[in-house]
């Protein structure tokens, strides 16, 4: 069975002009580790994307931060799938948190933008998690659950294959509170069994799951020597291109001993 190569991801949400993107890519392009050992992804805004992919090294890959499901249409101020495909995007965030709670997407969108992104062959990096209520009520499990038949729903075991799946707690998210190492695993634990209840036991072994929730550079070592956690989903923390690379470093040296 094929090794899980570990994922940083930084998700830039709305930040970064111009010159600060080109200062942080050129920064990074020869210092991250070989895509061999580290899947290393910056999730930019769109009017960032083409802008960054022309400058991205060997080793870095780009993502979009969010696209609609139509192919084309009267939306203004969205994007479609195949205008983040040609911008040279290879991965799409799918159901973040803030999507999901700010602007108001459903478990259907989701699944739409799900096979819409398989449509024109972008790796989805599907977001799940949940409320404080729910963690402090027991019932993660089950919220998480769902939002994984409904975002699978229609795809097909070599698709699944294909998608990265990040679990973020909702309530770790930018508030200085991070589920600890044990806690972040014993869920990532939960979410593979249901992928295995959808796809099976090998399938389920060889998808990605990382974790998004306050990841920071002095406790991204100990979230990755956990079993289960394949990498991270990074926000604020990512925006600075050194603790980007502390954050590959972390990661190269999880896949040395996996």
């Amino acid at each position: 069975m094929a090794k899980r190569i570990p994922v940083i991801a930084a998700n830039w949400k709305m930040f970064k002009t111009k010159d600060e993107a080109l200062e942080f890519i050129f920064a990074v392009n020869g210092a991250v580790p070989s895509r061999d050992e580290v899947e290393s992804i910056i999730c930019a805004p769109a009017i960032l994307l083409n802008l960054l992919v022309k400058r991205e090294g060997e080793h870095i890959r780009i993502g979009a931060q969010n696209m609609h499901y139509a192919d084309e249409g009267a939306f203004t101020g969205e994007n479609s799938p195949a205008q983040v495909k040609t911008a040279g995007a290879e991965y799409i965030l799918i159901g973040h948190s803030e999507r999901r709670s700010l602007f108001n997407e459903t478990d259907k969108d989701v699944n739409l933008k799900m096979h819409a992104a398989f449509k024109y062959d972008l790796a989805p990096i599907l977001c799940i998690g949940e409320q404080l209520d729910t963690r402090e009520a027991n019932k993660t499990k089950e919220v998480l659950d769902v939002q994984l038949d409904k975002a699978f729903e229609g795809v097909s075991k070599e698709q699944a294959l294909k998608t990265i799946v990040a679990y973020e707690p909702v309530w770790a998210i930018g508030t200085g509170k991070t589920a600890t190492p044990q806690m972040a695993n014993d869920t990532i634990k939960d979410v593979r069994a249901k992928l295995s209840d959808l796809y099976g036991a090998e399938v389920a072994a060889q998808v990605r799951i990382l974790y998004g929730g306050s990841v920071k550079p002095d406790n991204i070592e100990s979230l990755l020597q956990e079993s289960d956690i394949d990498g991270a989903l990074i926000g604020g923390a990512a925006l600075d291109h050194k603790n980007f690379l502390t954050f590959t470093k972390a990661a190269k040296n999880k896949g040395s001993i996996k």
